[in-house]
Order: structure tokens, then C-alpha cells, then sequence
């Protein structure tokens, strides 16, 4: 018996073994098989690019060679060869299409961090963030939509600037009454103004003693943009940590009423925040929290 089931599995490793071997004799062949067929393409593809090549007088993508284009009539035919030209000025001064373009591409990069830098955005997301860690509702309600309603507050406080950039720059602009340097400086009056009127006048006076600009603590013309910005998000930051200092006050309260009233029941070993949590939502609604958070920090810019 031993000596029978010894051959049935020297039989079955054998077996074993001519399968393997026919499985890579197999895939030898095949891969000689395709690699003659792709060979055998790619010569029959390169005779047929070769007796289809055009002719000296035939027309071509590229009829010139890189460069030697003399004239703005020769950059604008086709010539697949030309290297990338932007043209700065079409003859009358003023920026080309093309540059036009490429700078309204830049701006749409740029315009995520203007609006988090130099509007109402910041104070509105900050407070409504202090707002929800007073409350101690841990992600209720989402970054998401605390970031909507941040968007969607900055989009109504700063229509007014938004409508002045509009009709007393873009406008004039795109009917050809105003240059590009002179649009710009026009828009830019409205935004320095709402910053401005926004930013603490330490916070100015201390960046431009940074910068060694004299002023005189109240003219807004004196103050560079470069010195303008920076104040206005230290100012921002500042007025926000306010508003949410004060709106952490009254839940601060709740919190010390609740852990006393557990140390003295004995219940040391329970958080204090997790039966405070339902008071200070309580607190809130009964208060209308949200108009009242909202409504007043809109408020504030005006």
C-alpha cells in the first residue's frame, strides 16, 4: 500500500511538471508570434510614412522653419514648428487678446485667496467657528456649510464694492474708455477703501513704521496697498477673536454651573461637557443664537 500511494504522487509531481513546461513553451511561442507581427507593422507603418511624405511644393504644417517668421502675418499661419509668441500691444498701445487672457487665467488662480484675504470672509469664518466650539457640538453644524454661510455673508456685504468695481471699472473698460493700468487703479480704490475703513489704526501705523513710510494717522492715501492688506488680516484676526471670546463667555458660564453642581453630588468621574452640551443648545435656541450671532457680526461692518 505504501509503495502504491509513493507512485500515485510521484505521478501527480509529474504531471505537475509537463503541465508547467507546456504553459511556458506556450507562452514562448506566443510572445515570438506577436513579436514578429509587430515588427512586421511597424516596417509595413514606416514604407507607408515614406512614400507618403509631401513634396517640397506641397503644403505642409510647418512651411517655415522655427524663427523665421519676419511679420505678425507670418506668425498667423500654420506652422506647427513656431515656437510660443504673445504679442504685448496690436498696434494702438493697449494689451493684446492674447495677454488679456492669460492674465484673466492668473486672476481666476489668484481670486481664492483675495477672498479670504481681503474681504469679509475671515471674521465671518472664524466667529462662526468659535461659535460652534462655544456650543461644544463637535462637527453639528459642518465645515461645509459654515463655509457657505461664510461665502454667501461676504457675497452680501461686499455687493456694494462688488457693484462700484463693476460699473466705474469693468464697465468703462471693456467700452474702451479707460486703459488697462487706469481700470485697474480704479477698482482697486473701492477695496482699499472697505479695508481701510475695516483695519484698526494701530495695526496701520504699526506696519508702516515696519516700512519706514511716513503718515499721518488718518489719510488713506498715504498708505501702501503692500502695508494695507497685511494690516487689514491682523486687524481681522483681532476682531474675531473678540466676537468669539464674548460669545464663549455665557457657555463658559454653563459649563462652571454644571461641573459645580456635579462635584458637589459627587459625580466626579462624569465630564461636565457632556451634561452641559444639552443646556447650552437650549440656551441657544431659546436666545435665537443664530440671528443674533449673524445679524450683529454683520453689523459690525457697517
Amino acid at each position: 500500500m505504501k509503495n502504491k500511494s509513493r507512485k500515485y504522487k510521484i505521478r501527480q509531481e509529474l504531471r505537475k511538471i509537463a503541465y508547467m513546461l507546456c504553459m511556458i513553451v506556450t507562452i514562448l511561442l506566443a510572445d515570438v508570434v506577436v513579436a514578429n507581427a509587430t515588427s512586421e507593422d511597424d516596417g509595413a507603418a514606416a514604407e507607408r510614412i515614406l512614400n507618403n511624405q509631401p513634396e517640397e511644393n506641397e503644403n505642409r504644417t510647418n512651411i517655415n522653419d522655427p524663427g523665421s517668421a519676419q511679420t505678425g502675418e507670418d506668425l498667423q499661419e500654420l506652422n506647427i514648428a513656431n515656437n510660443l509668441t504673445i504679442t504685448l500691444d496690436s498696434g494702438n498701445g493697449e494689451l493684446s487678446g492674447t495677454l488679456r487672457i492669460l492674465l484673466v487665467l492668473t486672476a481666476i488662480a489668484v481670486i481664492p485667496i483675495l477672498l479670504v484675504t481681503i474681504t469679509s470672509f475671515t471674521r465671518i469664518l472664524i466667529v462662526l467657528h468659535f461659535t460652534r466650539q462655544a456650543l461644544n457640538t463637535q462637527s453639528a453644524p459642518p465645515n461645509q456649510v459654515l463655509i457657505a454661510i461664510a461665502l454667501f455673508l461676504t457675497f452680501f456685504i461686499m455687493q456694494p464694492v462688488f457693484s462700484r468695481i463693476y460699473t466705474e471699472a469693468i464697465v468703462p473698460y471693456d467700452a474702451g474708455e479707460l486703459g488697462f493700468e487706469e481700470a485697474l487703479q480704479i477698482a482697486a480704490d473701492p477695496m482699499r477703501h472697505f479695508m481701510f475703513e475695516q483695519t484698526q489704526r494701530d495695526d496701520i501705523d504699526a506696519f508702516m513704521q515696519i516700512s519706514n513710510t511716513a503718515w499721518d494717522g488718518e489719510t488713506e492715501a498715504q498708505v501702501p496697498t503692500t502695508v494695507l492688506i497685511p494690516s487689514f488680516i491682523v486687524s481681522e484676526l483681532r476682531t474675531s477673536f473678540i466676537i468669539g471670546f464674548m460669545i464663549y463667555v455665557p457657555f463658559i458660564v454653563i459649563d462652571m454651573v454644571v461641573a459645580s453642581v456635579l462635584m458637589s453630588m459627587g459625580m466626579m468621574m462624569l465630564p461636565p461637557t457632556t451634561i452641559s452640551m444639552p443646556f447650552k443648545i437650549l440656551l441657544f435656541v431659546l436666545a435665537d443664537g443664530w440671528n443674533l450671532v449673524i445679524v450683529y457680526l454683520v453689523q459690525t461692518f457697517y
